[in-house]
Protein backbone atom coordinates (compact mmCIF):
# COMPACT_ATOMS: atom_id res chain seq x y z
CA UNK A 1 0.00 0.00 0.00
CA UNK A 2 3.17 2.37 0.64
CA UNK A 3 4.54 1.54 -2.98
CA UNK A 4 1.14 2.69 -4.21
CA UNK A 5 0.68 6.06 -2.43
CA UNK A 6 3.96 7.14 -3.04
CA UNK A 7 3.05 6.48 -6.92
CA UNK A 8 0.79 8.48 -6.53
CA UNK A 9 2.11 11.12 -5.13
CA UNK A 10 4.80 11.14 -7.60
CA UNK A 11 2.09 11.45 -10.40
CA UNK A 12 0.38 13.77 -8.99
CA UNK A 13 3.51 15.77 -8.73
CA UNK A 14 4.92 15.53 -12.30
CA UNK A 15 1.53 16.50 -13.15
CA UNK A 16 1.52 20.03 -11.30
CA UNK A 17 5.31 20.47 -12.66
CA UNK A 18 3.48 19.89 -16.43
CA UNK A 19 1.04 22.27 -15.56
CA UNK A 20 3.18 25.19 -14.13
CA UNK A 21 5.87 24.92 -17.32
CA UNK A 22 2.37 24.83 -19.52
CA UNK A 23 1.01 28.09 -17.52
CA UNK A 24 4.56 29.61 -17.71
CA UNK A 25 5.07 29.06 -21.41
CA UNK A 26 1.61 30.11 -22.48
CA UNK A 27 2.24 33.56 -22.62
CA UNK A 28 5.34 33.48 -25.09
CA UNK A 29 5.33 33.62 -28.39
CA UNK A 30 7.73 32.04 -30.53
CA UNK A 31 9.39 33.91 -33.23
CA UNK A 32 7.64 33.73 -36.98
CA UNK A 33 9.54 31.08 -39.09
CA UNK A 34 9.47 31.05 -42.66
CA UNK A 35 7.50 27.90 -44.13
CA UNK A 36 9.28 26.33 -46.68
CA UNK A 37 6.68 24.79 -49.46
CA UNK A 38 7.94 21.55 -51.56
CA UNK A 39 6.75 21.62 -55.18
CA UNK A 40 7.61 19.03 -57.83
CA UNK A 41 8.83 20.03 -61.20
CA UNK A 42 8.80 17.44 -64.21
CA UNK A 43 11.84 17.72 -66.24
CA UNK A 44 11.68 16.62 -69.67
CA UNK A 45 15.38 16.72 -71.83
CA UNK A 46 16.74 15.15 -75.24
CA UNK A 47 19.16 16.24 -77.79
CA UNK A 48 18.87 19.40 -77.58
CA UNK A 49 16.44 20.74 -75.09
CA UNK A 50 14.97 20.86 -71.69
CA UNK A 51 10.60 21.39 -71.21
CA UNK A 52 10.16 22.17 -67.15
CA UNK A 53 6.55 21.96 -66.34
CA UNK A 54 6.72 25.40 -64.41
CA UNK A 55 9.45 27.78 -65.51
CA UNK A 56 8.85 29.46 -61.70
CA UNK A 57 7.66 29.25 -58.46
CA UNK A 58 7.07 31.29 -55.37
CA UNK A 59 9.84 32.16 -52.68
CA UNK A 60 10.48 29.63 -50.16
CA UNK A 61 10.70 26.88 -51.87
CA UNK A 62 11.71 23.32 -52.08
CA UNK A 63 11.95 22.17 -55.60
CA UNK A 64 11.82 18.18 -56.08
CA UNK A 65 13.05 18.13 -60.23
CA UNK A 66 12.02 14.85 -61.42
CA UNK A 67 14.16 14.71 -64.45
CA UNK A 68 13.61 12.22 -67.26
CA UNK A 69 15.67 11.95 -69.93
CA UNK A 70 14.00 11.32 -73.22
CA UNK A 71 16.91 11.25 -75.66
CA UNK A 72 19.11 9.01 -77.33
CA UNK A 73 22.69 9.78 -74.87
CA UNK A 74 23.18 10.42 -71.67
CA UNK A 75 22.30 14.24 -70.06
CA UNK A 76 22.21 15.31 -66.55
CA UNK A 77 20.09 18.33 -64.86
CA UNK A 78 22.20 20.84 -63.13
CA UNK A 79 20.86 23.82 -61.48
CA UNK A 80 21.76 26.40 -58.40
CA UNK A 81 24.84 24.09 -57.86
CA UNK A 82 23.11 20.52 -57.55
CA UNK A 83 23.22 18.35 -60.43
CA UNK A 84 22.05 14.95 -61.21
CA UNK A 85 24.08 12.11 -62.15
CA UNK A 86 24.25 11.19 -66.06
CA UNK A 87 20.89 9.61 -66.86
CA UNK A 88 20.53 7.04 -69.59
CA UNK A 89 18.03 7.55 -71.98
CA UNK A 90 14.41 6.38 -70.59
CA UNK A 91 15.64 6.91 -66.83
CA UNK A 92 14.48 9.29 -64.68
CA UNK A 93 16.57 10.82 -61.82
CA UNK A 94 15.12 13.40 -58.63
CA UNK A 95 16.68 16.86 -57.42
CA UNK A 96 16.22 18.33 -54.44
CA UNK A 97 16.97 22.02 -54.61
CA UNK A 98 15.76 24.57 -51.28
CA UNK A 99 15.77 28.55 -53.03
CA UNK A 100 15.43 31.83 -52.24
CA UNK A 101 14.24 34.53 -54.44
CA UNK A 102 16.13 34.82 -57.29
CA UNK A 103 16.72 33.58 -61.25
CA UNK A 104 18.63 30.29 -61.34
CA UNK A 105 20.58 29.06 -64.51
CA UNK A 106 19.92 25.56 -65.18
CA UNK A 107 21.75 23.10 -67.77
CA UNK A 108 23.15 19.62 -69.31
CA UNK A 109 26.56 19.57 -68.33
CA UNK A 110 27.95 17.24 -71.08
CA UNK A 111 30.27 18.98 -73.36
CA UNK A 112 28.67 20.93 -75.56
CA UNK A 113 24.87 20.26 -74.69
CA UNK A 114 24.27 23.14 -73.09
CA UNK A 115 25.76 25.55 -76.28
CA UNK A 116 22.94 22.85 -78.42
CA UNK A 117 19.97 24.05 -76.30
CA UNK A 118 20.05 22.50 -72.97
CA UNK A 119 20.10 25.85 -71.02
CA UNK A 120 17.43 27.76 -69.65
CA UNK A 121 16.93 30.16 -66.43
CA UNK A 122 13.86 28.96 -63.65
CA UNK A 123 12.23 31.65 -61.56
CA UNK A 124 11.94 32.05 -57.86
CA UNK A 125 9.53 35.08 -57.11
Amino acid sequence: MRQLTIGIVSGLALLAIAAVVQVASAGTEQPARATVTATTIRVSGGEFFFRLSAKSVATPRRVTFVFKNIGHVLHDFKINGRQTPLIQPGKTARLVVTFRKGRFPYLCTVPGHAAAGMKGVFTVR
